[in-house]
């Protein structure tokens, strides 16, 4: 009979438990259309290996750029991509980092979302960066561990680093640095935007989870389902927010965004001022509810859109977990940005 120590019998139990644990990830996001296997009726996204190649012709305006870069700190480091349009050159009018869901790439969210067409219209910079294999297998923002949920460390400390970086590269100064992301990457903008309320005056989720849903996998995946327990932290501050999520998401739950602008509110002041817009746009029907101080000053603007999955509300083709009919979520987050400056 094998003899084992106590310290290798330990190794072997953890080791058992953490197989266990990547394999209920990758099961249960196959099952929701988030790893290959899963079956969605959106394109999967490009799954090599994790250097993004050259940009696409269709995704570059005339005078612009896109370029891939790396940036380091303390944290850690990852790779990314800067989107600056011809009318930025001389100015922008802003800055949005933009983080994409699992399984995606830089390039995939960039042409699923047609940000940098909105960024060509209105002048501001877009930066993508992109979640390492070797940090998440299935590129995911791990927005579920405690690590990377602190001000200071892990994937804040890095986004927030590279956002500042770029900002003060093109003059632009917080009051007009955003933040969005879809799913995972809307989760970790709503982290964001909690930890690092300095850096970024704003923030954009869709489809995403409140701060503190969860602090490991199987809270993950309670949370995603809408059978969260115990939440750990609630948001202390209130960044302006917008929130879009479908009333068809059978990936993320649609009580995760009421949870989200209840933390927003909650962390505002006493009285608020609430109205509710109906309206339907690009075939989908919608209910838009906004809170505001009595003062006018918004808090966010939360929009449930009918029949919607979980994917980009009136997104473009070429990318992976996109609906190209409802509101332009692209195009309302950012006159959400800047308009309420």
């Amino acid at each position: 009979m094998k003899k084992f120590s106590a310290g290798a019998m330990r190794l072997t139990i953890h080791d058992a438990r953490l197989a266990s644990a990547n394999d209920l990830v990758r099961r249960t996001l196959a099952q929701h259309g988030l790893a290959p296997g899963g079956s969605i009726s959106a394109p999967m996204p490009n799954l090599s290996p994790r250097k993004s190649p050259a940009a696409p012709a269709a995704l570059i305006a005339p005078g612009a750029s896109f370029e891939q870069a790396r940036f380091t700190c303390d944290a850690g480091s990852r790779s990314y991509m800067t989107y600056v349009p011809a009318s930025a050159k001389d100015g922008a009018a802003g800055l949005l980092m933009m983080l994409h869901g699992c399984t995606q790439t830089a390039l995939d969210f960039a042409a699923g979302t047609k940000m940098n067409a909105v960024a060509d219209q209105h002048g501001f910079v877009v930066v993508y960066p992109e979640q390492s294999r070797g940090d998440n297998a299935q590129s995911c923002w791990n927005w579920f561990s405690r690590g990377d949920q602190q001000r200071g460390r892990g994937e804040p400390a890095i986004l927030a680093g590279l956002a500042a970086q770029t900002a003060r590269k093109f003059g632009v100064t917080p009051e007009t640095t955003f933040v969005a992301g879809l799913s995972a990457g809307a989760a970790m903008a709503v982290i964001l935007g909690e930890t690092y309320n300095d850096v970024f005056t704003a923030v954009g989720a869709h489809s995403g989870l409140p701060y503190g849903a969860a602090t490991d996998v199987p809270s993950a995946f309670a949370a995603m389902s809408g059978n969260a327990k115990d939440r750990r932290a609630s948001a202390k501050h209130a960044p302006r927010t917008i929130v879009f999520h479908g009333t068809e998401d059978h990936t993320v739950n649609l009580t995760n965004a009421v949870a989200i602008a209840d933390d927003i509110v909650r962390a505002g002041p006493a009285q608020t001022l609430s109205e509710s817009r109906t309206g339907r746009k690009n075939g989908r029907t919608f209910t838009c509810e906004i809170t505001e101080t009595v003062e006018g000053r918004l808090l966010i603007e939360h929009w449930k859109i009918d029949g919607l999955g979980h994917a980009w509300s009136g997104g473009g083709p070429d990318g992976s977990y996109t609906d190209a009919t409802g509101p332009d979520a692209s195009a309302e987050m950012v006159r959400f940005f800047l308009k309420h400056r």
